[in-house]
């Protein structure tokens, strides 16, 4: 089985049912949950439990008394072959400093650096709405987007009203009666997104806009230790927009076809 944790109870699962339906196979073999809070909440959580944490603990016992649990019959981590978490960078926190989430960041994509052990950690910068921070597709000037952190507080709204598409249908299977022609636009559009993604990972990492020639030069780590240095430790005090799950995608499949 594969494990996928969100962040989010809404916005996450709802574009991963897309993600499903495109790439996976027709199986029942993944399970879908969202911890329902932000990633420095889930760092508290971890220290509560210390040496003995694991994402699936803290999943189990959240759910113990929901109807429905997706976990029920999971009895511990080592049911899952696979282990994937996507959350936000958030970097606008206003509990916490800049210093305070970098650090709590890096602790976390230490932990959760192979999905096959403890999970493997995605992080949305500065949040999951960057998948809409584009103007039509394909976006030749994707690369130069950038966000301040004060901007970030506002980024929802500023996302939508940056996007050249005014809903998420442009990524969205609606449902089962959807068209041919629609799942074919729908499909590039990831497409067009993995692309923009991926080699936005490169320039951030090594200042290249193309598919990198090793894929681990776009490691979650390198990505965000390239963030901090070249972004956000400067004086705009800023983020370079990039969003999970076209990195997810390439990791995970490679380079995908387009759908014609």
């Amino acid at each position: 089985m594969i494990l996928f944790v969100f962040e989010g109870e809404e916005r996450e699962p709802y574009l991963f049912r897309t993600l499903e339906r495109l790439y996976f196979p027709r199986d029942n073999n993944r399970i879908v949950c969202s911890f329902g809070n932000n990633l420095y909440d889930l760092y508290k959580e971890l220290e509560k439990y210390g040496d003995d944490g694991d994402i699936v603990s803290i999943m189990k016992e959240r759910f113990t008394s929901v109807k429905d649990n997706p976990l029920v019959e999971v009895e511990c981590s080592s049911d899952f072959s696979e282990i994937y978490l996507f959350f936000d960078y958030d970097f606008h926190h206003k509990h916490l400093s800049v210093e305070e989430i970098n650090s709590q960041v890096m602790e976390m994509l230490s932990l959760f650096k192979d999905e096959t052990d403890r999970g493997k950690l995605y992080i949305n910068y500065p949040m999951i709405e960057s998948i809409r921070y584009t103007k039509e597709l394909p976006d030749k000037n994707y690369y130069t987007y950038s966000v301040t952190r004060d901007e970030c507080r506002e980024f929802k709204g500023l996302a939508a009203a940056f996007s050249a598409y005014p809903s998420l249908d442009w990524i969205v299977l609606k449902d089962e009666t959807t068209t041919k022609e629609e799942y074919i636009s729908v499909r590039d559009n990831w497409f067009f997104l993995k692309e923009q993604n991926v080699k936005k990972a490169n320039y951030i990492c090594n200042g290249i806009y193309a598919y990198p020639i090793i894929k681990d030069s776009i490691s979650q780590i390198n990505i965000f230790t390239c963030q901090v240095t070249k972004y956000v430790n400067t004086e705009k005090t800023e983020v370079a927009v990039l969003n999970a799950f076209p990195i997810f995608l390439y990791e995970y499949f490679g380079k995908i076809k387009r759908a014609i």
